[in-house]
């Protein structure tokens, strides 16, 4: 490990440590366009620049190693004459944007020349003016401003795996755009906004909306998959300005993907902000005393097996846990919050969750992809995967629908029969299996949606067992979730209990008219269709499916309008903040709940949040380690059956657009319309 001296203080480093990382190291800051923590290093803004004793001129500290006996000085004359000389010269052709530019005031080049740079320029030439790129309906392009640090590049090519940017001629010629004129087409493209250090990628939809210093910033939990995400909500009022990812090593490191960061402009649009009763066929507005009242007299005297209650994927703990309690209260446990209609075995916690976390990929050297498309389903775990694979030394299978991952992985088949051929050890990838010290198997959620899905769960745990996954130091067994509300679900309970109910069996009863009243969590993804007469409660916060079908429309909060709790595909809870207040006359969730069971005389046992959160810890008690994972005790589980020779399929046919809130963005419409039929033809079609 060598040992080297900065501005007078002794350290060791790792070895193949940089100068920059060594200064980072003891606090010395240095500054730096072109260099990112994730990315690799091409040393080309020289914006590091250091003085090292005995070499002629400055170095770029981001590309050089440390090396024994170094001395570095980074607060030299040489040094900042260095810094000076490099930021006039990325300022040759820098226009004077600020005042109208979007990156204003959180702004990279700005804060540097401020510390760094000249107090006068002495270039009296006319700066260059390059033609702005094209680049899709989510980022916007100022070309004229970039400095040509290529952080978009290699984003783009090592991060999303999708190399459609690149620098073309050289020189003061050069330009940083595609080599043909289309969108970006990676699900994670928003990110090159946050890490261009200039104003050259902007956030498109948000163009001249607001200042950073204008905005009220709230660090909550994004819902739009299971993966739960840490992000910031930026607000100007009572309105839902901006998304931006929040660090977080464990989950989704700096990333976020695209319909986190730019559906929350559908927070705003077909939004339920008063109660509705249907009259005469067509819902009409209502008053909170008027909607219960109509449920109340519907509930009276209803018997306990003909009241059912499904829970959407944007539900959260306290809401499902609320409407649990009110349902026993009349003696029914017809309940699920899985709408896919999955129907697999729940007794052994280990076998609905990513036991591994997601942090764990970093650690596999084989991992074997069963019935899932992570791209779409849990983009920051295919991120993980990828950045597992660019280090080397790890394979990747694919049982299931052919579909571009973004790195090289072995295509095995398409159908559950490939599983049988792994447990009898027939295949390449069997032996990939064998010789791998972590090997780890994920398994997605839609497949356990299929007819056959309790049989396929049974069997993909055999796999897991007789590959070694499962050890005292490592599990590699997963489910990739793709519901923010599955796992809390399941964990508080809101499942059919005893001789209750599915979701498919509530769909099959309210058609036959077995089921009087059905209460709709948020729940948009089922067929409205099948409710035939029952009456529909729709408690929520947008005008989707669940709405146009409801007899009486109950307005609720959307996620950042409530302070909730969520469970991620890998069992960890986590904490949402509210950032906003609900519009209108809509409230949060369990408090209409509450509300509501006052009013047919079945009051539930809290009163406030603390209360009800109480209750919560006392049913599931993992929800006392929040922010944290918690690994889940091994059992075999499953439920015996066969599987059938039926494909996989991709259960995502459309990314843009899965729940209420996406469905409702005018952007993500743009994303549909511009590059869904780029990557997506099927869903275009």
């Amino acid at each position: 490990m060598p040992k080297l001296t900065i501005n007078g203080v002794e350290l060791e480093v790792a070895g193949g440590t940089s100068v920059l990382q060594a200064c980072e190291q003891i606090g010395v800051e240095v500054p730096r366009f072109c260099y990112h923590d994730r990315l690799s290093v091409p040393a080309n803004c020289r914006m590091c620049l250091v003085e090292i004793e005995k070499t002629p001129k400055p170095v770029a500290s981001c590309a050089m190693p440390c090396s024994d006996g170094m001395v570095v000085h980074t607060d030299s004359e040489m040094v900042h004459k260095a810094r000076k000389s490099v930021m006039e010269m990325l300022l040759i052709n820098h226009p004077l944007d600020c005042p109208i530019c979007d990156q204003g005031g959180e702004c990279d080049l700005q804060d540097q020349a401020m510390a760094y740079g000249f107090d006068r320029s002495r270039y009296a030439e006319m700066k260059r003016a390059v033609t702005d790129k094209e680049l899709g309906p989510l980022v916007k392009t100022v070309m004229t401003r970039c400095i040509h640090c290529t952080r978009c590049v290699r984003f783009v090519d090592e991060i999303a795996g999708t190399p459609e940017l690149g620098g073309l001629n050289r020189n003061e010629h050069m330009e940083i755009g595609t080599y043909v004129t289309q969108p970006l087409t990676s699900e994670l493209s928003g990110n090159i906004i946050d890490i261009c250090p200039v104003g050259a990628l902007t956030n498109k939809p948000y163009a001249f909306e607001a200042r950073p210093w204008e905005l009220q910033k709230t660090e909550t939990i994004d819902v739009m998959d299971a993966i739960g995400g840490n992000i910031r909500v930026d607000a100007r009022g009572n309105e839902v300005m901006r998304v931006l990812p929040r660090l977080n090593e464990e989950i989704n490191e700096e990333w976020i993907n695209d319909k986190t960061r730019f559906a929350c402009d559908g927070l705003k649009r077909q939004r339920l902000d008063q109660p509705y009763v249907r009259k005469g066929g067509k819902l009409q507005p209502a008053s909170w005393s008027e909607a219960f009242s109509l449920i109340a007299d519907k509930l009276r005297d209803i018997a306990p097996g003909r009241f059912a209650a499904i829970a959407g994927d944007l539900a959260d703990c306290e809401s499902m846990f609320a409407l649990k309690s009110l349902l026993k209260l009349f003696g029914s446990s017809n309940i699920d919050c899985r709408q896919d209609g999955a129907d697999y075995d729940i007794s052994v916690r280990a076998g609905y969750i990513m036991n591994s976390s997601i942090a764990g990929i970093d650690q596999a050297d084989a991992v074997l992809l069963i019935g899932t498309n992570p791209r779409h389903e849990g983009t920051s775990v295919n991120a993980r995967i990828r950045k597992r694979w660019l280090r080397g030394g790890m394979r990747v299978g694919l049982i299931g629908a052919a579909v571009d991952l973004g790195y090289p992985h072995r295509y095995l088949g398409a159908t559950p029969q490939t599983i049988q051929d792994l447990i009898d050890g027939k295949g390449e990838f069997a032996k990939i299996l064998q010789n791998a010290k972590k090997p780890m198997v994920i398994l997605g959620a839609g497949a356990l949606a299929r007819p056959d899905g309790a049989a396929l769960q049974t069997s993909v745990c055999a796999l897991a067992e007789k590959y070694n996954m499962i050890r005292d130091d490592w599990n590699g067994f997963n489910v990739l979730q793709r519901a923010a509300s599955s796992v809390g679900g399941i964990d508080i309970g809101f499942v059919p209990q005893s001789n209750g109910l599915s979701t498919k069996g509530i769909l099959q009863a309210a058609e036959t008219g077995k089921l009087d009243v059905v209460y709709l969590l948020g729940a948009d993804e089922i067929d409205m269709r099948q409710l035939g007469n029952a009456f529909v409660i729709y408690q929520g916060h947008h005008g989707d499916k669940g709405a146009h079908r409801a007899d009486v429309i109950l307005p609720g909060a959307a996620y950042t309008e409530k302070n909730a709790i969520y469970i991620n595909t890998e069992g960890r809870p986590q904490m949402a903040l509210q950032a906003v207040f609900p519009p209108g006359e809509a409230r949060e969730d369990w408090k209409i709940i509450r509300a509501l069971s006052a009013v047919v005389n079945k009051p539930l046992a809290f009163d406030t949040l603390m209360q009800l959160r109480a209750l919560m810890v006392e049913a599931a008690p993992v929800l006392a380690n929040m922010g944290h994972f918690v690994k889940a005790d091994w059992k075999s589980f499953g439920k015996p059956g066969s599987l059938t020779t039926k494909p996989f399929h991709n259960v995502i046919a459309n990314f843009y657009m899965t729940d209420p809130i996406s469905r409702a963005s005018p952007t993500m419409a743009k994303c549909v319309a511009e590059i869904v039929p780029l990557t997506m033809p099927e869903a275009a079609e």
